[in-house]
This record gives C-alpha cells, sequence and structure tokens, in this order.
C-alpha cells in the first residue's frame, strides 16, 4: 500500500534552470559581416569529411552585434535530407539570448540552389523568429567549393 507523500509526488513539478556557459570572451567572438564571412566561418567550423558526403543543418546564434555566441547543430540527415526540429533550434536560441540567428546547411551535392523544401523550412524559421522577436538574418546553403545566400538573393 502506497503512503499519501507517495501519492502526492506527482504535485512537485519539475524545476527548470536556463544557464548559458561561454568559454569565449565577447571581444574574441567572431562577427558576422557578410554572406562570405558566414561562409567562411561555416567552413572552418564544419567538418570537411562529412560535407560532401550527407546534409547538416547548423544555426549560428548571434548577439545584437552579429557576433556569433555559439554554433547549434540541429540536425544530420541523410545524402538527400536533413530533418529540422523548429523546437530544438529555438531553444538553443532561446538559452543562448540570442537576438538572431543565421542557418547554414550543405547539399552534398554541390549544387548549391534551393529546393522547394529549403524555401519551405526558411520561411518556417523566419515566422517563428517573428513570434519570439529573433531575427532570421540569413540561410546559407553551402558545398566545400560555393554557397547559396537567401539574403543575398532577395529570398529571405
Amino acid at each position: 500500500m502506497q503512503t499519501i507523500k507517495e501519492t502526492q509526488n506527482w504535485k512537485i513539478a519539475s524545476e527548470i534552470e536556463l544557464i548559458y556557459k561561454t568559454r569565449v570572451r565577447a571581444s574574441e567572438r567572431p562577427q558576422i559581416k557578410s554572406s562570405r564571412s558566414t561562409y567562411e566561418l561555416a567552413m572552418r567550423t564544419w567538418d570537411l569529411g562529412k560535407i560532401d558526403f550527407f546534409e547538416q543543418f547548423k544555426v549560428f546564434l548571434l548577439d545584437r552585434s552579429n557576433k556569433v555566441l555559439g554554433i547549434y547543430e540541429v540536425s544530420s540527415g541523410g545524402t538527400t535530407g536533413a530533418f529540422v526540429d523548429l523546437r530544438l533550434l529555438f531553444s538553443a536560441a532561446l538559452k543562448a539570448n540570442a537576438k538572431a540567428l543565421i542557418v547554414i546547411h550543405n547539399h552534398p551535392s554541390g549544387k548549391t540552389l534551393p529546393s522547394v523544401a529549403d524555401r519551405l523550412i526558411t520561411q518556417k524559421i523566419k515566422e517563428a523568429g517573428i513570434i519570439l522577436d529573433i531575427v532570421l538574418i540569413d540561410h546559407l546553403i553551402i558545398s566545400s567549393e560555393d554557397y547559396y545566400s537567401f539574403a543575398d538573393s532577395s529570398s529571405l
């Protein structure tokens, strides 16, 4: 037989604590100034052994000065796609107290033109960001040799 204390455990709420721990001083964070600088940073941080092998989807979390607070890998997929869970993407942005985002994913084929699915997920991220007051600055599709910028192409 259960005691009263054991049956009352459902009333205890779990505590949630939000903490952002940085290892990089604000003055040392890379600053995004253009789609080119975004691509160059992506290439320095991407595992180049995977860029031509399977899709990965990452987000650069930015402060108000477009300095990179962190890079979060949202998902890794197959050779033709990677699933993007908006809840995971924005939970990372909220935890880092990001004011803006740049999302980046690679096309193993080397072709950087966006697909219909790429355009749809960009729109969903942009709309969710509006609700949370987190600006989607750009979406880059990268390959080992080139990139496509939604912002540069006025597709954002």
